[in-house]
């Protein structure tokens, strides 16, 4: 059996959730993709994968056997790179995911840098605002903000998002101006809600220098950063969220801050992949640049 035949298959099986995908990825018969990964279980002597007439799914193992395979292969690229020098050149497929509100804010508006920098690299962007499964999903790494709770990924730090509270001119003129957190009971709030958090009916501050909670009243909940904005461009409530994405509508006077004096703790913002010792170069380029980013407008 050739083992690294053997890892390929399995991996592009993984990746593309299927045998038949796989195959025709590969340009094998689907009969031969599956004969590949039965012989690799028998060798290894266990089952790396959970087969149902609906989908595929890796049993603990198979997602440990999964996750080296693929720091095996791509350290073989990286060598064979390596001897014509295109490791000064990063390349290849990166599938990377991210919430909505930095891919539009942050990444997009500066991805003609990217490529210049790094033509060979092909670019994947998802944008979810959900916790993805980077092995189910097919996800090299994904942008995440927040504290971060899973333990099975290597993060790396970005940087960090300025939390602001504002509001349409509308909405003051019609509401007031607050001027303390106890004016927050006579106004209300656009609630924004996810699949992680469901307090979105709280604003958040720091008084005194403790983190506070404050219950706003609101009568619409969204779960989608554009749309958010939208509604605190009409009137409809105080927002609260990185000051990055609102920059364009507070310079243009579409939304003003107000209780600045209580400014949000600043987010954190991390990278998160797979633990693996070793790191593609397109991986780490892509890394490196976003941090830049974080560094030069956040």
């Amino acid at each position: 059996m050739d083992r690294v035949q053997a890892m390929q298959v399995f991996v592009r099986v993984v990746e593309g959730k299927s045998f038949v995908r796989a195959a025709q990825t590969l340009g094998l018969p689907p009969s031969s993709v599956t004969g590949i990964v039965k012989r690799l279980e028998k060798h290894l002597q266990i089952r790396l994968l959970n087969r149902s007439t609906r989908k595929l799914s890796l049993t603990p193992e198979g997602e440990q056997y999964f996750y080296r395979c693929r720091e095996i292969l791509d350290l073989i690229d990286d060598t064979e790179a390596s001897l014509n020098g295109s490791t000064e050149r990063p390349q290849g497929k990166l599938r990377v995911d991210m919430p909505g509100g930095i891919a539009h804010a942050l990444i997009l508006p500066r991805l003609a840098q990217f490529e210049q920098r790094y033509p060979d690299i092909y670019l994947m962007i998802g944008i979810n605002d959900r916790q993805v499964d980077l092995i189910q999903d097919g996800v090299d790494c994904v942008i995440r903000t927040g504290n971060l709770n899973d333990s099975t990924l290597v993060s790396r730090r970005l940087g960090a998002l300025r939390w602001i509270t504002c509001a349409a001119p509308s909405y003051v003129e019609e509401k007031g101006t607050p001027k303390t957190l106890l004016d927050l009971q006579a106004h209300q709030a656009v609630h924004y809600f996810s699949s992680t958090t469901r307090r979105g009916s709280e604003l958040h501050f720091v008084e005194d220098g403790n983190c506070v909670a404050v219950p706003v009243a609101g009568k619409v909940a969204v779960n989608e950063t554009g749309l958010y904005i939208k509604l605190g461009i009409d009137g409809r409530g105080l927002i609260q969220l990185a000051e990055i994405l609102v920059a364009e509508q507070l310079r243009s006077g579409e939304l003003v801050e107000v209780l600045a004096d209580w400014r949000p703790a600043p987010v954190p913002v991390s990278l998160l992949y797979p633990h693996r010792r070793f790191l593609s170069p397109a991986m780490r380029a892509f890394a490196d640049w976003t941090a830049e980013l974080f560094t030069d407008t956040c």
